[in-house]
């Protein structure tokens, strides 16, 4: 019999913290615990989870405040059940999410991951649209290929692995705000052997600000930093990402190059930690360059980075830019 502990780490999860712990406890297969890692909520989380009479919930509070590297770090720390899966307190697993893992696992006892499609709504839980397609069977270099390409919609919710091997990898890596984390980890655990997804739809990851969006300027340029060190660090010992990481990394880095910069430009220079759309292109290229070698990509070669980096230059067209999005506040830049 197949076992399983869906993993909750919350604070202040309010609403939408109730209706994910309802839609778990409905789940059709009946032989799992949810572990629940409680981080010093001020509002009605623990008083609610508390009065919950179901055995199946465990509580962990937490002594101090955490950051939620911190809080999920926690996890190493739980006696979990064989298979494992971790959810944010916004999602809803639909109640056939568990059944579904236990007939993957069952059919591919092999595989160190195992996930389901599934959509993507709003805060009202209205339907947004569906995941983008993904391959049944996938290695790691294949979801690397993925990832690089944007062909894949990738969040830390709806992932099943076996309790073994997360302890194995060390858990999910402590990138801050957990800003590409998921991408590390589930890299890590699909290259241990593979990945299999079902094409059935049988979870919701609900849509609102993420934290790339949320994330202070120096965070998300410190975990961009960091997945690429281990993008490095695998293409040196791994012949198959190699193959990948120099197929497509330039793609990545363009993606990222054009969506920050214009992040940038659309936020006053004292609420940026003062980073200037300048410095990240050049740490952008500094990635390139030490994962890729000296000049073989440029990032400002999309005329929109361009133009973002001499708008940046000049304090008149900054603010002139930020005058202009206040009026008119659709995308400038496509």
């Amino acid at each position: 019999m197949l076992t399983f502990s869906i993993i909750l780490p919350v604070r202040n999860g309010g609403e939408y913290f109730k209706q994910c712990v309802d839609a778990i406890l409905n789940q059709s297969h009946p032989h799992f615990n949810l572990l629940i890692l409680e981080n010093g909520s001020t509002d009605d989380t623990l008083h609610w989870i508390r009065l919950q009479p179901d055995p199946r919930i465990v509580v962990f509070s937490a002594n101090k405040s955490l950051s939620i590297e911190g809080n999920w770090g926690r996890i190493l720390d739980l006696k979990k059940n064989e298979f494992i899966t971790l959810i944010g307190h916004d999602d809803i697993l639909h109640a056939d999410y568990l059944q579904e893992m236990v007939e993957l696992i069952s059919q591919y006892p092999d595989a160190s991951l195992y996930q389901t499609h599934f959509n993507f709504i709003d805060s009202n839980g209205e339907l947004i649209r569906k995941c983008l397609p993904m391959e049944f069977r996938q290695k790691g270099s294949n979801l690397l290929s993925s990832i690089l390409q944007s062909k894949i919609d990738i969040n830390g919710t709806g992932y099943m692995m076996r309790a073994s091997d997360y302890q194995k990898v060390m858990g999910i890596p402590a990138y801050p705000n957990l800003l590409f984390a998921d991408f590390e980890l589930w890299l890590q655990l699909t290259n241990m052997s593979y990945k299999v997804t079902s094409s059935k739809i049988c979870f919701s990851y609900r849509l609102h600000q993420s934290m790339t969006a949320v994330s202070s300027d120096q965070k998300f340029q410190e975990a961009f930093s960091r997945f690429m060190n281990y993008l490095l660090q695998m293409k040196n010992h791994d012949q198959s990402f190699k193959i990948e990481i120099d197929c497509h990394l330039e793609k990545f880095i363009a993606v990222y190059a054009k969506s920050f910069s214009h992040r940038l430009l659309r936020t006053p220079l004292v609420n940026r930690n003062n980073i200037s759309v300048k410095e990240w292109l050049e740490k952008c290229q500094y990635c390139a360059n030490e994962i890729l070698g000296t000049n073989v990509i440029n990032v400002e070669k999309h005329w929109s980075v361009r133009l973002s980096k001499l708008i940046d230059s000049s304090s008149v067209l900054r603010k002139l830019f930020l005058v202009y999005k206040k009026l008119f506040p659709k995308p400038v830049f496509k």
